[in-house]
C-alpha cells in the first residue's frame, strides 16, 4: 500500500469509509480521461467534518484559467474553506476555479487545491468531475506523473493562522514500501533499524579518533579493516572495539570502513563524518517569532530532538521542536505561540515543517513527539497529539483552519483533540483519529482552571514483542489513562485503553510521574509501561502499584547485576512517602527506601563508580551515595540531572547543562564544556538529545547552539577497548531515546547491567527493517 492516502486510478472508481470507533479512514476517487485526471483524496475526517486534497493533471493543450466542477453525491455535504482554488456551491453543484498564481496548467502538468467540508449522514466521494466543462470520464493517464516537489522551505506564519495559502504543488506521493513488513516476524525478535555503520572521526589531539558501529545480528566474529583515502591503516583486521586512533593524521583526513567476515572482505561503508573541532554541526531553520493576541511579542528556540531513519538509507536524521518564548507550564495562565515540528538531515538539509497550530499550546507537557518505525517498512514515522488548525508538513489542515479555542487565559479546555501519523519523509498526514481519551470534564482531573487536564505523556512499546505500538497519555496527578495504538497498513486503530477510573485499576491513579519508562519488566519477550509507582502489562492491565505517588524522575534498568531481572529507581514528591527506593520492576516490591524528606524532585541511578558494584543513587533530597544495598558509600555527586558513557571505560559520566564530568570520591574531574550551547527547559538543564546515534557503542551529546541556529553533536574523543553492539540495537535502550523528549527528560537505560565488572551483554533478539 502506498504510505498516503490510497488512489484507485481506473475508471469511475470510488472508494469510501466512514467513522468508525473513531478512527478516521482515508479516502480517494479517481477518475482519468483523455483531457484530465483527477485525484480527489480525503486526508482527514472527523464527525461532521473532512479535509481534502485534489491534483489536477491536465491531459491535453495548455491550460491558462480553469475550473473543476463536480456533483456531491449525497445531501448535506458542503465546502467550508478552501485554499489555492476559489471554491463555490449551488445545491449539490461545486465548482473550483484557479487563482492567479496557478491559472497555466500545461500539458502534462498538475496543480492542486484544497478544502475542509462538512457532511450530514454519509460522506461518499464525488465519481465524477469536468475539466473547463470536458467531464473526465476517459481512460488515457498522463504521460508524465504529476509532480513530487517538496513543500517550500519558507515556515508558515504562526500567529493567526496563515493567509499565505498552502504550496501550489500536491502533498508528494509515497511510493509503497520496497520490503513490505514480514507477515510473521521471526518468532522471539523484535523489530529494528537496518543502520549503516554511523563512520565518524573526531579529532583527538594529533589525532584521529575514527570509530563505527557494531551491529547487533553481528557475531562475535566480525572484524573490521579501516582505510584512510583508500589506504589501509591497520595491520591486521581489528577484531576488539570498533574504534581506531589513528595517530599523525590530517585532522580532514577521509576515512571508510570495511567489514571482514570468515575471512572475507566486505563492501565499504559510507565516508566518515568529520568532527574537527569536537562536533559536527547541523545547521537549522528558526521559525520568524510572533506576537499573541494580548500583544506580547515572542521568539524561538531550538528545544527536544529525537532521531530516527526517515527515508530508509541507515542514516538517522533529526526531528526538533521549537519552542516559543512565552511556552507555559500548566500552571500558568497566557498565550503561547505556535509549536513548530522539523525534521532536517545529519546536513542541515530541511525536509519539512509541520506547524501544530494555535489550539495546541507550548510547554514541557503539552507536545511530546514520538519517532519511530511503526508500520515496519524501513522508515520511520512521526506521531504527535494535534488539533483544529494543525498544518502538516506537506500544507493539510488537519479539522477546521480557522477555529480558534484559547480561553481568555491561554489555555485551550474546547474543541476537538486529535492524534495524528505523520510521514517521517515528507511530514504529510498519514492518519488522524480522535485522541484518547477526551479532557471530558475539565475539573475531573484535578482542577478545574486547566493544568492537571492536560499532562501528556508518549512513548512507543512492543507491546507483542516484535511490532511497536505507539502509547499515548494523559493524566498523573489523579486519574491516568494510556492507551496504546497500532499503526499498519496506513491506518492507526486502537490496540487497548487502560483508564484508573476502571474497575480494578484504581491502584494506578495518582501514582504517573513527569515521565515513563519502557521495559520487559516480568521477561515475557514483550514490554510493560512503567507509568511512575505503577506499572501497566503489555495487555493493558495493571502488573503493579507501589502506591508511592507521583514523582520527577525516575530510572529503570539492571541497576543490580547481583539480582534477576530489572529495578526501578524513583523519588517521590509526597511528603509522607519515601523520597526514594529502588524496588523490583517485575513485582514492585521495594529493595530498599530512603525516609520521607518532602518534595525530592531530582534523582540518578547508574554505575559512576568503581567503587562500589552495581549502580550508584542519589537524589537532590537525600544526603550521599547509595550502593545497590541503600547504604550510603560516598560524596553526592556534583550534579543531579542525565548520564552519559563517554570516556573509555565502561563506568557512566554525569551530564549537566552543558558539562560533562566524572565522578571521583574526592572531586568530580570536569572532561568536556560545550561551546557556544545551551541546554534546555529551563531549571532541567537537559540536552536537546543524548544517545547512542553515532560511532560506537558510547553516547552522543547534542545541544543547540545558543543562536539556536544549529544543533551541534559532540562524540567522544576518548579510544574505548570495550567491545559492545550499538546501544540502538538493544530495544529497550532504542524505545528509551524516543521517549526521551517526553515531559521531564530522563536519560536512556539498557536492559542488561553496562559498568564496571560487567558480563558480556547478550545478543540482541532483533531483525532488521
Amino acid at each position: 500500500m502506498p504510505r498516503t492516502v490510497r488512489r484507485v486510478i481506473v475508471l469511475a472508481t470510488a472508494t469510501a469509509t466512514t467513522l468508525a470507533a473513531g478512527v478516521l479512514t482515508n479516502l480517494t476517487a479517481s477518475a482519468a480521461a483523455t483531457g484530465c485526471r483527477v485525484d480527489y483524496r480525503i486526508t482527514n475526517q472527523w464527525g461532521g467534518g473532512f479535509g481534502t486534497d485534489v491534483t489536477v493533471t491536465n491531459l491535453g493543450d495548455p491550460l491558462n484559467g480553469w475550473t473543476l466542477t463536480w456533483a456531491w453525491p449525497a445531501a448535506g455535504q458542503q465546502v467550508t474553506h478552501a485554499w489555492n482554488a476559489t471554491v463555490s456551491q449551488s445545491g449539490a453543484q461545486v465548482s473550483a476555479r484557479n487563482v492567479d498564481y496557478n491559472a497555466t496548467i500545461g500539458s502534462n502538468a498538475s496543480t492542486g487545491f484544497g478544502f475542509n467540508g462538512s457532511w450530514t449522514g454519509t460522506n461518499p466521494v464525488p465519481t465524477s468531475f469536468a475539466l473547463n466543462g470536458t467531464t473526465c470520464t476517459g481512460d488515457t493517464t498522463p504521460t508524465t506523473p504529476p509532480p513530487t516537489t517538496p513543500p517550500p522551505t519558507t515556515p508558515p506564519p504562526t500567529t493567526p493562522p496563515p493567509t499565505t495559502p498552502p504550496p501550489t504543488t500536491p502533498p508528494p506521493t509515497t511510493p509503497p514500501p520496497t520490503t513490505p513488513p514480514p507477515t510473521t516476524p521471526p518468532p522471539g525478535s523484535m523489530q529494528a533499524e537496518n543502520l549503516d555503520r554511523g563512520l565518524v572521526s573526531v579529532r583527538s589531539g594529533s589525532a584521529n579518533l575514527v570509530s563505527w558501529r557494531l551491529l547487533g545480528t553481528e557475531t562475535t566474529g566480525v572484524a573490521f579493516n579501516l582505510y584512510r583515502g583508500g589506504t589501509r591503516v591497520n595491520a591486521s583486521p581489528i577484531t576488539g572495539a570498533t574504534n581506531y586512533l589513528d595517530s599523525g593524521a590530517a585532522a580532514g583526513a577521509t576515512y571508510t570502513v570495511r567489514a571482514v567476515v570468515n575471512g572475507v572482505e566486505q563492501a565499504d561503508s559510507a565516508p566518515a563524518l568529520q568532527f574537527p573541532g569536537g562536533y559536527l554541526d547541523v545547521p537549522l531553520q528558526v521559525p520568524p517569532g510572533g506576537t499573541t493576541p494580548s500583544g506580547e511579542a515572542y521568539s524561538y528556540s531550538a528545544n527536544d530532538a529525537s532521531v530516527g531513519d526517515l527515508d530508509g538509507d541507515g542514516r538517522y536524521e533529526f526531528v526538533l521542536k521549537w519552542e516559543p518564548s512565552n511556552a507555559k507550564d500548566n500552571s500558568q495562565s497566557g498565550y503561547t505561540g505556535n509549536v513548530y515540528v522539523d525534521a532536517y538531515t545529519l546536513t542541515g538539509a530541511r525536509l519539512w515543517r509541520i506547524d501544530l497550530g494555535r489550539n495546541i499550546r507550548a510547554g514541557a507537557h503539552y507536545t511530546q513527539f514520538q519517532v519511530y518505525d511503526y508500520d515496519g517498512d524501513g522508515r520511520a514515522e512521526v506521531a504527535m497529539k494535534t488539533a483544529d488548525g494543525t498544518r502538516s508538513g506537506t500544507g493539510q489542515v488537519i479539522g477546521n483552519a480557522s477555529a480558534d479555542h484559547r480561553n481568555s487565559s491561554g489555555y485551550v479546555l474546547a474543541g476537538p483533540e486529535y492524534l495524528t501519523m505523520f510521514d517521517g519523509r515528507t511530514g504529510a498526514a498519514l492518519s488522524t483519529v480522535n485522541y484518547d481519551p477526551p479532557r471530558g470534564t475539565v475539573s475531573s482531573w484535578g482542577d478545574s482552571y486547566g493544568n492537571r487536564v492536560d499532562r501528556f505523556l508518549a512513548a512507543t512499546a512492543y507491546l507483542d514483542g516484535q511490532r511497536p505500538s505507539l502509547i499515548m497519555a494523559r493524566g498523573y496527578y489523579t486519574r491516568a489513562v494510556i492507551a496504546a495504538w497500532d499503526f499498519r497498513n496506513g491506518s492507526l486503530t486502537r490496540r487497548w485503553t487502560f483508564d484508573s477510573n476502571a474497575s480494578g485499576n484504581g491502584a494506578a491513579a495518582g501514582q504517573g510521574n513527569h515521565n515513563l519508562s519502557i521495559a520487559d519488566v516480568d521477561a515475557d519477550g514483550r514490554q510493560e509501561i512503567v507509568y511512575g509507582a505503577a506499572t501497566i502489562d503489555d495487555n493493558g492491565r495493571l502488573l503493579h502499584s507501589t502506591a508511592t505517588g507521583h514523582g520527577d524522575a525516575m530510572h529503570v534498568g539492571d541497576l543490580d547485576p547481583t539480582r534477576p531481572g530489572l529495578e526501578v529507581f524513583k523519588v517521590n514528591e509526597d511528603g509522607s512517602k519515601p523520597s526514594s527506593y529502588l524496588a523490583d520492576a517485575r513485582t514492585g516490591q521495594l529493595i530498599w527506601s530512603t525516609p520521607p524528606g518532602g518534595d525530592n524532585g531530582r534523582g540518578v541511578s547508574g554505575d559512576i563508580w568503581v567503587g562500589s558494584p552495581g549502580a550508584e543513587s542519589w537524589s537532590s533530597a537525600v544526603s550521599g551515595l547509595n550502593n545497590t544495598r541503600g547504604q550510603n558509600v560516598g560524596r553526592k555527586p556534583s550534579s543531579t540531572n542525565f548520564l552519559i558513557w563517554w570516556d573509555g571505560d565502561p563506568v557512566r559520566e554525569l551530564l549537566d547543562a552543558t558539562r560533562i564530568d566524572k565522578y571521583g570520591p574526592n572531586g568530580d574531574t570536569r572532561l568536556l564544556t560545550g561551546a557556544d550551547v545551551a541546554a534546555n527547559n529551563g531549571t532541567k538543564a537537559t540536552p536537546a538529545l543524548s544517545a547512542d546515534i553515532l560511532g560506537d557503542w558510547r553516547e552522543e551529546v547534542v545541544w543547540r547552539t545558543s543562536d539556536s541556529r544549529a544543533l551541534r553533536i559532540y562524540s567522544t574523543p576518548t579510544p574505548t577497548s570495550t567491545r559492545i553492539h550499538t546501544l540502538m540495537h538493544d530495544m529497550q535502550y532504542r524505545v528509551a531515546v524516543a521517549w526521551q523528549n517526553t515531559a521531564y527528560n530522563q536519560p536512556p537505560h539498557p536492559s542488561f547491567f553496562l559498568g564496571d565488572g560487567m558480563a558480556v551483554p547478550p545478543a540482541p533478539r532483533i531483525y532488521l527493517r
